[in-house]
Order: structure tokens, then C-alpha cells, then sequence
């Protein structure tokens, strides 16, 4: 399961997440804890208790989260136990990138508006299309990026219909119990 990190990221070294809109406006931070890495990418793990915080909105979780942070322009996060059964939450976004200072590790990326979406009992869907027309125009998203981002919503929404992992359950399951498994959270 997990590859060894060619970064120098270790389990359990803190992770901040910080996602952006296209114009450089702060949307969601929160911090994580470094799980490792597989053949999916770099998982980050969310206990119980995390604060997640954006201009206009906040909330600290009572259930655990993951983020896989792929080489590719999507960025899903998997709830455990999440209060209205939001399972499954895939942003699409440009390819996130991993900053190390003195502090830690940031992992940066734009937030580009499309969500891939599943529910418990409820079939995934595309979500948020109205906002991606619209920032689209406002910020003058290129051609090849809308066409990009199009076609990553579609492929994403077709793996998780699909339960290709990461979005199969067992490949998140093997993650959650590794940040269960750590001695801060477990």
C-alpha cells in the first residue's frame, strides 16, 4: 500500500491545504496529517475534530476525512460517518502542488468550480456546473482548461459510478485505518 516517499514527507507530519480560485482568493484551508503514498498518490488524513475554513464559512468535523492529492487536476476527499452522507467529494482543480518551509508542507491548488459528488444512496453526479460557466466568462478560463476540466469531471464521475479505485471503498478503508492508526488520532 504504501510507497515509500521520495519527498521526505513521513506519516504523520502535518500537512496544510490551501485551495485558491483562479483570481488568487483564498477558498478552503484546513490541516491535515501526512499518511503516505500509493500508486493513486499522497493521501493527507482529517481527524475527528478538524477545522475547515473558508471566507463566509467554517466547521470543525466530528467524523474523519482523507485527501488524495493526485498528479492529475482532480483532488477527491472520502468522509467516514459524514452527517448527511456525503461520501465522496472530487474537485476538480489544476494539479496540485507541495510546497516544505521551516513549518511544514503546504499543498497548493486551484479550485476550478466542478465537484463530482456522491452521497450514500444517491448516484454520483456533476456538480456546480452554473459556477463553472459563469467563472468560466469572469475569469477567463482558456479554451484548453475548460476542455481539460470538462473531460476530468466526466472521467471522474465515470471511475466513481464505476468504483475504479481510489473510489472502490477498500482503497480509502486501507487509509482511514492508517490514520486511525497513528498514535495523535487513533
Amino acid at each position: 500500500m504504501d510507497v515509500p516517499s521520495m519527498t521526505g514527507r513521513r506519516s504523520g507530519d502535518t500537512v496544510r491545504v490551501r485551495a485558491t480560485k483562479w483570481d488568487g482568493s483564498p477558498h478552503w484551508a484546513f490541516d491535515g496529517v501526512w499518511l503516505g503514498a500509493d500508486e493513486h498518490g499522497e493521501w493527507i488524513g482529517f481527524p475527528p475534530g478538524t477545522r475547515f475554513a473558508r471566507p463566509g464559512a467554517e466547521f470543525t468535523a466530528d467524523w474523519p476525512s482523507l485527501t488524495l492529492v493526485t498528479p492529475a487536476g482532480w483532488v477527491p476527499a472520502f468522509n467516514l460517518g459524514h452527517p448527511r452522507g456525503l461520501g465522496t467529494y472530487v474537485d476538480l482543480a489544476t494539479v496540485p502542488e507541495w510546497r516544505a518551509d521551516a513549518s511544514g508542507f503546504t499543498v497548493a491548488y486551484v479550485d476550478l468550480d466542478l465537484d463530482v459528488v456522491e452521497r450514500d444512496g444517491e448516484a454520483a453526479f456533476i456538480d456546480d456546473e452554473e459556477e463553472f460557466a459563469e467563472h468560466s466568462v469572469r475569469f477567463g478560463y482558456l479554451s484548453e482548461l475548460v476542455a481539460r476540466v470538462r473531460a476530468d469531471a466526466d472521467g471522474v464521475l465515470g471511475a466513481v459510478r464505476r468504483r475504479e479505485p481510489p473510489f472502490d471503498g477498500a482503497t480509502a478503508a486501507a487509509w482511514f485505518a492508517a490514520l486511525a492508526a497513528l498514535p495523535a488520532f487513533g
